[in-house]
């Protein structure tokens, strides 16, 4: 089973899933992490469903937050979006396979933020019943 954690700097969980260029894939078998950096076009803020991406096949995805779009996106993929407060990429895996993920703080205004860039996205309706 793979799990692929959204990072910025290979070191720590990133913030925003959608934006992230970089990704650690934890697979059962391997000792460490394989490295995944993903072009411009294939940012999930910037994929357009096209086709098959990188990360398809991983069980779950986790990062620090991220917008209603791309958890639908996630689901429609069949891929479990995980939000969480850990900040290590190694315990955020081992927590989620626990099944006891620390809570991802809450943040309204950057939650509005990222409903209101939805609304103006391409991918704004992929895996939802109604518009916005």
């Amino acid at each position: 089973m793979r799990i692929a954690v959204a990072t910025t700097d290979w070191v720590t969980v990133a913030g925003h899933a959608g934006q992230a260029r970089r990704w650690l894939v934890f697979d059962e078998g391997a000792a460490q992490p394989a490295r995944l950096e993903l072009t411009k076009e294939q940012v999930f803020h910037h994929w357009k469903d096209d086709g098959p991406h990188p990360l398809d096949g991983v069980a779950a995805v986790i990062a620090g937050h991220a917008g209603e779009g791309f958890l639908s996106r996630m689901r429609a993929r069949g891929i479990e979006p995980v939000l969480t407060g850990q900040t290590d990429p190694a315990l955020a895996v081992a927590e989620w396979r626990a099944a006891q993920v620390t809570p991802a703080p809450p943040r309204p205004l950057l939650k509005m933020f990222c409903r209101l860039r939805d609304v103006f996205s391409e991918h704004r309706r992929v895996g939802r019943d109604t518009p916005p």
